[in-house]
């Protein structure tokens, strides 16, 4: 079994639509696969068809009823703020703990491939007591590290990417997904970055890209052989 962690620069960054899309290119292509996004806030559930956990179940033909959205991410908040502060809002205790715990269970139920979502950016607290990094070096998996083409967005992948090397974490590829609102389009953007991170693989999408761009993110990702 494989578990890779899908991560972001900041919040809004596309990580469930890149989730959903690369579980699609799996499914397509024989690959049992199966994705969780423990923590979830702003959720809202007469909104369950629309939400991450929603948009998930769905790129894995499943509905998202009440229940199939509990096993998929147990802890939900109605808060749309970061999960720390969600969480005190309706006086509930979050801890990294029990999110490992989930994490783990899930990646030792899974029969294929697992893709675990985040929250927010790499550098959000997702618990009362910790980051998205935290959670991802506690449970030590490589990482899908999504960032954009917004101004501003080159520094916050150059600064996420040096989180990561300082965590010691196996970054898989780095995804320039383009933003709605940009002057700069995703080549430019992976260009720029690519001269200060020369050994770091970076994959490109943009607006609008189909199955086929999926699949070689998720070669790129090594989810599927180069060659089929």
């Amino acid at each position: 079994m494989k578990a890779l962690f899908v991560t972001g620069t900041g919040t809004s960054i596309g990580k469930t639509f890149v989730t959903a899309g690369l579980l699609a290119a799996l499914r397509t292509h024989g690959v049992v696969a199966r994705a969780i996004k423990p923590v979830v806030s702003g959720y809202d559930p007469a909104e369950a068809t629309t939400s991450d956990p929603g948009r998930l179940l769905l790129a894995m033909g499943r509905m998202p009823a009440p229940d199939a959205v509990a096993q998929i991410s147990p802890f939900r908040f109605a808060a749309p703020v970061s999960p720390d502060m969600a969480a005190r809002l309706e006086r509930r205790d979050l801890r990294v703990a029990d999110i490992v715990a989930f994490c783990r269970q899930s990646i030792a139920d899974a029969n294929g491939q697992l893709l675990i979502e985040g929250v927010g950016g790499l550098m959000s607290p997702i618990a009362e007591d910790a980051t998205v990094l935290d959670l991802i070096r506690a449970l030590d998996l490589p990482v899908l590290l999504i960032g954009g083409t917004y101004l501003g967005a080159i520094s916050h992948a150059l600064t996420s990417v040096s989180a990561l090397n300082a965590a010691n974490l196996e970054m898989r590829a780095l995804l320039i997904n383009e933003s709605p609102v940009g002057s700069v389009g995703p080549g430019p953007t992976r260009e720029s970055i690519a001269r200060f991170l020369p050994s770091i693989r970076i994959a490109e999408l943009a607006q609008g890209a189909g199955p086929d761009a999926f699949f070689s993110l998720a070669q790129a990702c090594g989810l599927l052989p180069v060659a089929l």
